[in-house]
């Protein structure tokens, strides 16, 4: 696709809202009703430097559905462990939705769904209308939307500085699959932050090392069936090659398969009704009512100029360099901090 395509920016809300929570605990923002505010400000803080950077046509964010789960309905265990949310989080995920909505930029909360599945529908959406998509999250599981008109904006810690911009030429390099892999690569490796144990013995690089060899799990599978262990005993070894065919792994890595599947059909306002500019009047009108003042840093989002001099409460718009991958590095795959890769 052509690089003059219009670009979709997505940002998946609860992702970016914990990064921030987390961020900013120490400097504890309260608005002037005693309400916290420092996680609500810090995902504006994300969508108006993601913006600077990358200058995208139009912008939506998806969020979690915070009453029902369908993945939870499949599998009870799902994210079963995680603690309780704290409450001055759990206040300010609940309020992002309203305060976006009110500033201007338009929000998906899905009914039983996750944010997940607005970045995987919003970037099936764009493809059909010829539009270019950059999700950004934190979740390594938009790697498997990856492909020739979608890139994942990956924030990590440390903040957006520290983010990698990866797409379908960077991502087996980062991780060692190409992204029609991927899937299969998080179902053996499993996701313990959604309590989704995978096969035991397959890491990311034994994974990657699988699917090499046999290009998905299914054909890994049919070696077996065929009485081709040593053909997948030759690509992981002996111990990773018993674990594959162990009785159960293939309930599980199919039970993984299925819950990181994302919804690519959700229904979606039309690209038009999502474009850029926003309002620079109304956003700072929305932002204030909670206590947040921003100004010039929002200039990608309202269609204005970037400023000589950004003011000392505000984020600087973000210096970012090419990611370059650095080949002979004891094996590592991440980027140094700091680091993008070029759409």
């Amino acid at each position: 696709m052509s690089p003059s395509a219009p670009l979709l920016l997505v940002l998946d809300g609860n992702s970016l809202l914990h990064r921030a929570y987390h961020a900013g605990a120490a400097d504890g923002f309260l608005d002037a009703d005693g309400r916290p505010v420092w996680a609500l400000r810090g995902l504006v803080g994300f969508i108006a430097r993601a913006a600077a950077y990358l200058r995208p046509d139009a912008l939506i964010v998806g969020f979690d559905c915070p009453h029902d789960s369908a993945r939870r309905t499949d599998y009870d265990g799902y994210k079963a462990h995680r603690p309780e949310k704290p409450a001055d989080l759990t206040e300010q995920i609940a309020g992002a939705p309203q305060l976006l909505t009110a500033a201007g930029v338009r929000t998906v909360v899905p009914p039983a769904y996750e944010a997940d599945d607005v970045l995987a529908s919003s970037a099936a959406h764009a493809r059909r209308h010829g539009w270019r998509a950059v999700l950004m999250t934190s979740d390594r599981d938009a790697f498997a939307l990856i492909d020739e008109t979608t890139s994942v904006l990956r924030v990590r810690n440390g903040g957006f500085d520290e983010a990698v911009l990866v797409d379908a030429a960077g991502l087996p390099e980062l991780c060692g699959v190409e992204p029609w892999q991927y899937r299969d690569f998080a179902a053996l490796r499993g996701d313990p932050s959604d309590n989704l144990p995978g096969v035991r013995g397959f890491g990311s690089a034994t994974a990657a090392r699988l699917l090499a060899a046999f290009g998905s799990v299914d054909s890994a599978w049919a070696a077996l069936d065929a009485g081709e262990l040593h053909l997948v005993r030759e690509a992981v070894g002996d111990k990773a090659a018993a674990q594959l065919a162990a009785a159960g792994v293939r309930e599980t890595v199919e039970r993984n398969r299925r819950l990181m599947s994302m919804r690519t059909d959700l229904a979606l306002p039309e690209l038009d009704a999502l474009r850029l500019p926003l309002s620079m009047a109304v956003f700072r009108r929305a932002l204030r009512e909670r206590g947040i003042n921003l100004g010039p840093s929002l200039w990608a989002l309202t269609g204005g100029v970037p400023p000589q001099r950004e003011p000392l409460d505000e984020d600087p718009i973000p210096q970012l360099q090419p990611w370059v991958i650095r080949r002979g590095m004891s094996g590592r795959r991440d980027p140094t901090p700091g680091q993008l890769s070029l759409f």
